[in-house]
């Protein structure tokens, strides 16, 4: 049995494009808990976005505070599990239908992608299938360092006898065949407590995604992904990045930075207690400030437990001044790791957000400043019947799951991890998952 330097999360199977299917996505966030299922029904090309070959319809969906995860990680098992079973429950009820398996993302466990080369002689002449795996599972392995799980291994481009920008080798002629793949790994303990809190639940996990290449999987616009874009998903507890070049996701990055900090330095900054802090920035959270700003003043009412604590007066702009600093440093650090991808080759490719923190006023415009690229706010694309909470960017995550399994034909997947017969019992699955999280533990 390999450590679990040499693993690979659980992944889909190919969407079969001439079937129905149910699909539930969840998306364990830091500071909510969304659920989703949808009905996959296929539908002509001509009718469906690129790249899908299925319409997607919402059936059920939920959305909960979330609990026992911190940065998008799990912190408390049991409240985590709690949260999970709540949040799955609604979304089952207004569907009318039992999740046995849902599709799950991760922003957490230090995401990072690399774009690496592997290569092989060629002995029978024409490329084949089982060298396209042989090579391609080289170079996943040396990709992943000890410690790190392997959530998405996504073949780039193909080389034969060293000309690149091959696109599909199969059955073509060489002596030595190469693949760039951008191999996208998380911390494993990360990446197992958060399948381990879901198993609890006696749910299957279908497959394992990372949650910005899935939030670009939902808002990124055709032309955007083909003149190179990056998806950045502003959560509670992280950003997390995906660079999209030529049509494919090459890269991937985060860090523990995101909207919880601003509620967090409002609270300090206006000694306010955090739930109040969270309203305000929800209701007033912007990073402008105008000239009215300063004389416009607001009560905060005090963090104490006594209620004869006077209220605060605080005006808007000191309001925007902590927001600001803060949403700065976070595209300050967005910018340096983009500078370090192959995302600063690309001068005519733009920033998309997404995430619940891309919906403070004013950040696209700051975004732009700090970034130098233009910035918008994305927004689910190609669903049908999505109800009016679910349009905005901070749904871009579970309604990107949903798309994902149209693209699990493009990832290399571990012949070990290849999908059991489902049996009544699900023995099978709870064999693999259990086999999945003996390995490090």
């Amino acid at each position: 049995m390999t450590g679990f330097d040499r693993t690979q999360t659980p992944k889909t199977r190919p969407m079969p494009p001439h079937r129905t299917a149910m699909v539930a996505s969840l998306d364990i966030g830091t500071s909510k808990i969304a659920c989703m299922i949808a009905r996959l029904k296929p539908c002509p090309p001509k009718d469906a976005l690129r790249g899908r070959s299925h319409a997607i319809e919402l059936v059920g969906y939920s959305q909960i505070q979330s609990r026992g995860v911190k940065a998008g990680a799990v912190v408390d098992m049991v409240e985590c599990e709690k949260a999970i079973r709540h949040a799955v429950a609604l979304a089952e009820r207004m569907a009318k239908v039992r999740v046995e398996s849902v599709l799950l993302s991760v922003s957490a466990g230090r995401l990072q992608g690399q774009l690496i080369e592997a290569a092989a002689d060629i002995k029978g002449g024409a490329v084949n299938s089982d060298d396209v795996s042989r090579v391609t599972s080289t170079g996943m392995h040396h990709a992943t360092a000890p410690g790190r799980a392997v959530l998405h291994a996504l073949p780039v481009g193909y080389t034969l006898d060293g000309v690149k920008g091959i696109r599909d080798p199969k059955g073509m002629v060489a002596r030595q065949f190469g693949v760039d793949m951008n191999v996208v790994t998380s911390d494993a303990t990360v990446a197992k407590n958060i399948m381990l809190a879901v198993e609890r639940c006696h749910l299957n996990v279908e497959a394992m995604a990372a949650s910005p290449y899935v939030a670009g999987l939902s808002v990124l616009t055709d032309d955007e992904a083909d003149l190179g874009a990056a998806l950045i998903e502003m959560g509670a507890g992280t950003t997390t990045m995906a660079v999209y070049s030529g049509g494919r996701f090459v890269h991937a990055s985060g860090f523990a930075l995101g909207g919880h900090h601003i509620t967090m330095d409002l609270a300090r900054g206006l000694s306010a207690c955090i739930a109040d802090a969270e309203r305000i920035k929800t209701l007033y959270g912007t990073v402008l400030t105008g000239g009215s700003d300063a004389r416009e003043l607001m009560t905060i009412p005090a963090a104490g437990d006594n209620e004869r604590d006077t209220p605060q007066l605080i005006s808007r702009a000191t309001i925007a001044n902590i927001i600001r600093h803060r949403a700065e440093e976070i595209f300050e650090m967005v910018r340096d790791r983009l500078a370090d991808s192959p995302f600063a080759a690309e001068p005519r490719a733009r920033v998309v957000l997404s995430g619940g923190a891309s919906q403070l006023t004013g950040i696209p415009e700051l975004a732009t400043r700090i970034l130098g690229r233009p910035v918008r706010v994305g927004r689910p694309l190609g669903f049908g019947r999505l109800p009016t909470e679910a349009k905005s960017a901070s749904f871009a995550v579970p309604t990107g799951l949903l798309v994902y399994p149209q693209y699990a034909h493009l990832e290399h997947i571990e012949p070990r991890h290849a999908r059991p017969v489902r049996s009544a019992d699900h023995a099978g699955y709870f064999g693999k998952v259990g086999r999945w999280l003996r390995e490090g533990f």
